[in-house]
């Protein structure tokens, strides 16, 4: 349970604007460069200060699923809150920051209060707030500038492979107008890991183009987990809090 609501937290992790059309996929036809590719990508409008979202979480590994609700507070750069809610009671709770994740959950009582070092060796994949922002708001998970990439065309979108001799594999696929991230994919063959993301789709707001939903597989050795993440409501740029308080009596735990 302990992992599932650190997963759900990881994999989350003007007033509400009247939506646009879902965005249409363009073909890649044109060849490009690594560096063009990338430049379109970032070049691409989001330009929000607050962001909420009211989304409903659907969880499933080899041993259990469950359908959650969750509310989901960004401060663009700064703070990333994540409420997570079943029939309308707060079940866990997480607040993320550049330098520090805390959490708590309601089933077991316990709560965390730590970095991101000893959070990423327990789930088993790197994690920084970066990351996470990037993933909620449908950016490339990484970093692409940092990195040495080559080009292709596969499937009519515009595919992105890191050019590295490290352990970590990692591929990009972006739709061919906006340049908007479709796929990611991340293998660690040495241990048998591989993250897999989504977006089925985008929305058009003024502010940003905006995932109507996101679809993560994990691989773990063995072990399959799914989550399926639909926006449901978003706001931008009203004045929101972050309210977050552990509980009376919950105990901290420690990851080594």
């Amino acid at each position: 349970m302990k992992k599932y609501i650190a997963l759900s937290l990881l994999v989350f992790l003007a007033s509400c604007n009247a939506k646009k059309a879902v965005v249409s996929e363009t073909n890649a036809t044109t060849t490009l460069s690594a560096d063009k590719v990338i430049e379109n990508h970032y070049n691409t409008k989001r330009d929000f200060k607050t962001l909420y979202i009211k989304a409903n979480i659907g969880y499933k590994s080899d041993k259990t699923s469950q359908n959650v609700n969750a509310e989901i507070r960004i401060k663009k750069d700064e703070t990333i809150l994540i409420s997570i809610r079943v029939l309308g009671i707060t079940m866990a709770k997480g607040i993320i920051t550049p330098t520090e994740v805390k959490y708590y959950e309601k089933l077991n009582g316990k709560f965390f209060e730590g970095d991101y070092s000893s959070l990423s060796k327990w789930l088993g994949t790197d994690l920084d707030f970066n990351k996470l922002q990037n993933l909620l708001v449908g950016q490339a998970i990484d970093n692409l500038k940092t990195g040495k990439y080559k080009t292709t065309i596969e499937n009519e979108r515009y595919k992105l492979k890191e050019v590295s001799g490290k352990d970590l594999e990692k591929e990009f696929f972006f739709e061919g107008s906006k340049f908007l991230v479709k796929e990611e994919e991340i293998i660690q063959k040495a241990k048998n890991r591989m993250l897999h993301v989504t977006y089925p789709n985008y929305q058009e707001y003024p502010e940003m183009f905006l995932p109507t939903a996101i679809q993560i597989e994990a691989f773990d050795q063995e072990k399959k987990t799914s989550i399926n993440i639909e926006y449901n409501t978003v706001n931008f740029n009203e004045e929101i809090s972050f309210p977050y308080s552990v509980p009376d009596g919950y105990e901290r735990i420690f990851i080594n």
